[in-house]
């Protein structure tokens, strides 16, 4: 079976590369910066259903990811979350949080005021986490 990304993940983001596991999304929402994560296996809901050695590795590429939003923003939280109410494909946030941001300290979801980056901000921060995550082995440009 293919690995076929969720059309609303697709809709709502942009594609940044890939990590041995997971494909690394970067959301469109004009907050955080809101990475996301996406195993690249077909028909998996939740991290439970990983073999055991996915889910390490599914924590260590977490991890990494979280590390870097972390060093790279100074943000106030990392944010971290795997709802998947909306989009039943296995996909874990990492949020950048700000007590300035427009959603503190409540949850981003439905908090964003629907406001999205131009075209021209959501390529330049898609490159910026490319260069920051040519870091992590194994990771691959989109």
């Amino acid at each position: 079976m293919n690995f076929d990304l969720h059309p609303r993940l697709a809709a709502d983001t942009t594609e940044v590369g890939d990590l041995s596991l997971c494909k690394v999304l970067i959301s469109k929402e004009n907050i955080g910066p809101w990475l996301i994560l996406v195993p690249k296996l077909p028909d998996i809901k939740e991290i439970h259903h990983l073999s055991p050695q996915q889910q390490a590795t599914l924590i260590q590429e977490s991890s990494s990811v979280a590390a870097l939003l972390e060093a790279d923003t100074e943000a106030d939280k990392i944010n971290i979350g795997a709802l998947g109410n909306m989009v039943p494909q296995l996909h874990i946030h990492h949020i950048a949080r700000f007590t300035t941001d427009v959603a503190w300290p409540g949850p981003v979801w439905g908090n964003t005021e629907g406001k999205r980056r131009t075209e021209q901000d959501q390529r330049e921060i898609t490159e910026h986490w490319q260069s920051l995550l040519s870091s992590v082995s194994g990771f691959t440009a989109a």
